[in-house]
C-alpha cells in the first residue's frame, strides 16, 4: 500500500478523479482529468487547488450543476459568499464537457483568480452566456491572457467586443 501512494504522489497527471478524493497534496501533477455524476461544490475546488498546487490543465467532465438553486442567481451573485480560488499556474482549462457553471466557477473574478490562463476550451453559447456576450466585467479579467480558444459547437463572431474581452487572442477553432 505504502508503495502505490508513494507512486501517486509522484505522478504528472492524474484521470478520473472525483468528489472523493484523498487529503493529499500532489506537487507533481499538472495534467488533471476530473469526473463525477455528482457536481462539483465551490467546497470541491478550494480542496483541488489546495491539493494540486502546480496544476496548469484542467478537465472538467461533468454535467450536474454544482448548484441548489438558480443560475442566474449564481451568475449575478459578485458577494464574496464565496471564497476566491486561486490558480496560479493553471494554464489550460477545458469545459466543453462540463456544466456552465463550472465555467463561471473559473472565469468569474469574485470565485476565482486564474492569472495564466492561456487556453480555453467551451462550448461557444456557455461563453457568450456566462460573459454576457463578451461584455461582463466579472468574467473580463480570467480571459485577457486566452491565446488559444478551443470552441463546441458553434462559431465566434470577431467583434470588438470579443477582440476587447481576449485581446490576447491569437486563435481559435
Amino acid at each position: 500500500m505504502f508503495d502505490f501512494l508513494t507512486s501517486l504522489l509522484h505522478l504528472d497527471y492524474l484521470e478520473g478523479l472525483g468528489n472523493q478524493f484523498p487529503n493529499i497534496i500532489f506537487n507533481h501533477v499538472t495534467l488533471l482529468l476530473i469526473e463525477d455524476i455528482n457536481g462539483f461544490k465551490h467546497e470541491f475546488f478550494i480542496r483541488l487547488a489546495r491539493s494540486f498546487p502546480l496544476l496548469k490543465c484542467l478537465h472538467i467532465c461533468n454535467v450536474e450543476s454544482q448548484l441548489s438553486y438558480d443560475f442566474n442567481t449564481f451568475l449575478t451573485d459578485t458577494t464574496q459568499s464565496y471564497s476566491l480560488i486561486e490558480y496560479p499556474h493553471l494554464t489550460s482549462l477545458d469545459v466543453r464537457y462540463a456544466n456552465e457553471c463550472y465555467l463561471e466557477q473559473f472565469l468569474n473574478e469574485t470565485k476565482a483568480y486564474v492569472p495564466c490562463l492561456m487556453e480555453l476550451s467551451v462550448v461557444d453559447f456557455h461563453l457568450k452566456k456566462i460573459t454576457n456576450n463578451f461584455t461582463r466585467e466579472d468574467t473580463r479579467r480570467n480571459c485577457t491572457k486566452v491565446e488559444k480558444l478551443y470552441l463546441l459547437m458553434g462559431s465566434l463572431e470577431h467583434s470588438k467586443d470579443v477582440c476587447h474581452y481576449l485581446p490576447s487572442l491569437k486563435n481559435f477553432v
